[in-house]
């Protein structure tokens, strides 16, 4: 069963980046095991939009913007969606990436307290990310993505457990649904950074390039299941040290490090360092190669990952973030503009996708069963909510 772990490993590598960490951080620190239900909700949504994202992939052996180009027939609706799937992804993979880059960074500055190298650290990780993308195939990738996620989850599970948690906490944290007073921005926005749209067109075009026949649909699912679910334990696994923490005044999990560190010790500070740069690393791969992979469907380009096109979008998205973060450039409209585009993608993406996989034309016998259905409703519903608070948000509404 682990032999066949793969594109899962490198979903789960993408929503347990600097974003997701620093709203576990937060919510740990501010409500303790309070809001772990929120997290095993999120994770429980993500394993079915990437199950049916993935089970396209292979049924198809096509991205989802292929799918979704075929089967919408109305030609303003087809232009629609392809034009705010490439606003979404490439404008918003490209102004995020910044972030992604920075929290490698912040990890690494950590290991590497040089003062005389730290302003060359953000151009260091970016050449590393490059070489890696331009050299490597995809059953490498997959490797060093399994190697980066074991030393993430191992430094921040090692981290919860040095904090000696209370289980009987933990358990009602997560079986015991708890809405603390001022908790609902964050329970909102722990679930915003778990359901990544960019995931869900990574998933099914990595699917396709490891897998060609129905006969692994089992090992896809398993896939999916076993990989969430690891990143899903990291995330909790950060909320519970951070809740650990002796202060609440935390802005991302070196603060908690570093308040922990009085208690635990200075290893406190390297393991989640590690850690954090383990998930920025791998948040900075595989937002360029979301934003390669869509282009690459819309425009129809062969070849896969060797295309000098899909290179050069990869390229360009991992320079936006060294530039930015290198420079201190905070393009404030484009990324105004990318919230609302993925505002309008996740619940685009995931009628879509519902759609999809109830069509016996295209899924034949594995097109959705009734329970799946009734999850994906409520999924689509919740990503309406979620779209709507993103949108809301930019517009100074929410």
């Amino acid at each position: 069963m682990f032999k066949k772990i793969g594109p899962g490993v490198l979903v789960a590598a993408a929503f347990v980046g600097p974003g997701t960490i620093t709203m576990c951080t937060l919510a740990g620190a501010r409500f303790g095991y309070a809001l772990i239900w929120a997290l095993l909700v999120s994770i429980i949504a993500t394993i079915v939009l990437q199950g049916m994202a993935g089970r396209i992939g292979l049924v198809t052996q096509n991205g989802l913007v292929d799918v979704v180009r075929t089967e919408l027939k109305t030609p303003w609706i087809r232009n629609f969606v392809i034009a705010i799937v490439l606003g979404a992804i490439l404008v918003g993979n490209a102004a995020y990436e910044a972030g992604n880059i920075g929290g490698a960074t912040l990890g690494l500055e950590q290991l590497l307290p040089q003062q005389q190298v730290k302003p060359f650290l953000p151009a260091i990780i970016g050449i590393v990310i490059f070489l890696l993308l331009w050299f490597s195939s995809y059953k490498i990738l997959e490797k060093i993505f399994v190697g980066l996620v074991g030393i993430m989850g191992l430094s921040f599970v090692i981290s919860a457990i040095i904090t000696q948690p209370s289980i009987t906490g933990i358990l009602k944290g997560m079986f015991v649904p708890q809405l603390p007073e001022g908790s609902l921005l964050t329970i909102i926005a722990l679930v915003g950074t778990t359901v990544v749209p960019y995931n869900l067109f990574l998933h099914a075009s990595l699917v396709k390039e490891k897998w060609n026949s129905k006969n692994d649909l089992k090992a896809v699912n398993w896939d999916t299941i076993i990989s969430i679910g690891l990143g899903g334990m990291v995330s909790i696994a950060i909320l519970i040290t951070a809740s650990a923490a002796p202060i609440s005044d935390i802005n991302h999990a070196l603060d908690m490090a570093k308040s922990l560190e009085p208690l635990f010790g200075k290893m406190a500070v390297y393991f989640m360092a590690t850690g954090l740069l383990a998930a920025g690393i791998t948040s900075a791969i595989t937002a360029p190669l979301a934003a390669a992979y869509v282009a690459s469907s819309c425009f129809d380009w062969q070849g896969g990952m060797q295309n000098r096109k899909f290179k050069m979008v990869w390229a360009i998205v991992l320079l936006c973030g060294v530039v930015f973060l290198s420079f201190d450039i905070k393009p404030i409209e484009v990324i105004q503009f990318a919230q609302v585009a993925n505002g309008i993608l996740l619940p685009v993406m995931a009628l879509l996708l519902l759609w999809v996989v109830n069509k016996k034309s295209v899924m034949g016998e594995n097109k959705n069963s009734l329970l799946q259905n009734v999850l994906g409703i409520a999924i689509v519903v919740f990503a309406i909510f979620l779209g709507a608070k993103s949108i809301f948000k930019v517009m100074g509404l929410f």
